[in-house]
């Protein structure tokens, strides 16, 4: 029966809360150029110090925590509500000529079209047959697989842009 009492009373006490047992004391210190720093060992001679409330409740715990007020937000409205205002776009690297719809389009029906890039052209047409450079601008050749038929030229610029 000791025994239980005892038990009892060493699980009241492990249950019992300690109040204020997250606080610490936090030095704020502050130099003569107005520095600030907080630690739990004391500042410098040669900084202002003092004591900083380092309360830091458990969730749920009492009541609500403020939080900071952001104050009022000012939002801009469009001059006119069917406006549309594009804040960024993608850059293909060839000036957009083309949409992406418009690219797909072109590649689906192996048409060679200006704004497309060399994974473009090598994405409708395939690899091409032989490859020349100049001047920094490249010139991909293809020759027709069927029989009498025809080669085909692709330039691309120094960017790497198909350029008729």
């Amino acid at each position: 029966m000791r025994g239980l009492h005892f038990a009892a009373l060493l699980a009241a006490a492990f249950l019992h809360p300690i109040p204020d047992s997250s606080a610490a004391s936090v030095f704020r210190c502050e130099d003569a150029n107005g520095h600030v720093t907080f630690t739990r060992h004391g500042c410098a001679s040669d900084q202002q110090q003092r004591l900083q409330d380092a309360r830091n409740p458990t969730p749920g715990g009492g009541k609500a925590t403020p939080l900071a007020d952001p104050g009022r937000r000012v939002t801009a409205t469009p001059t006119s509500p069917g406006e549309v205002v594009i804040v960024g776009q993608q850059d293909d690297g060839c000036g957009n000529l083309l949409t992406s719809s418009e690219r797909r389009q072109a590649i689906i029906r192996q048409e060679i079209r200006s704004g497309m890039s060399r994974a473009d052209v090598e994405n409708s047409l395939g690899k091409p047959d032989r490859v020349t450079a100049s001047n920094g601008q490249q010139r991909y050749h293809y020759r027709e697989k069927r029989k009498g038929g025809g080669s085909r030229q692709v330039s691309f610029d120094e960017a790497g842009c198909v350029k008729k």
